[in-house]
């Protein structure tokens, strides 16, 4: 499930801000990054049998590198995904995702929104 007009796709922020607010909101990116990309997750627990959905926040440098932590990340719009124990994370629109889960992912990334405002250019 993506999630678009929030105010997230398409902030540009350096790396090493983002990575403290992110971290400030409990997204992770752990090893999640190559030269040029980030992924920040963010662990959603259910009472469903091995069940667990994740929000996820994607960029990709539009200048310098990720490892050098000089780069300037342009931000994607989150996605919201279901993990199938052992398969995997499924993020596609046709996932039955229950809606307590989208509300609470919703005011999430509104605050993460929210926090982002300050690097948004006018």
């Amino acid at each position: 499930m993506k999630f678009e007009n929030l105010g997230i796709e398409d902030t540009v922020v350096d790396i090493k801000p983002l990575d403290l607010l992110m971290g400030n909101h409990a997204f992770i990116r752990a090893g999640q990054w190559d030269y040029e990309r980030v992924t920040y997750d963010y662990k959603i627990g259910s009472n469903e049998k091995n069940i667990t959905y994740y929000i996820r926040i994607q960029g990709y440098a539009i200048e310098g590198e990720v490892d050098r932590k000089d780069a300037v990340i342009k931000l994607l719009p989150p996605l919201l995904g279901k993990h199938y124990y052992p398969h995997g994370v499924e993020y596609g629109e046709d996932e039955n995702i229950p809606g307590n889960i989208i509300e609470r992912a919703t005011k999430i990334l509104e605050k993460v929104s929210a926090d982002l405002k300050e690097f948004k250019a006018e």
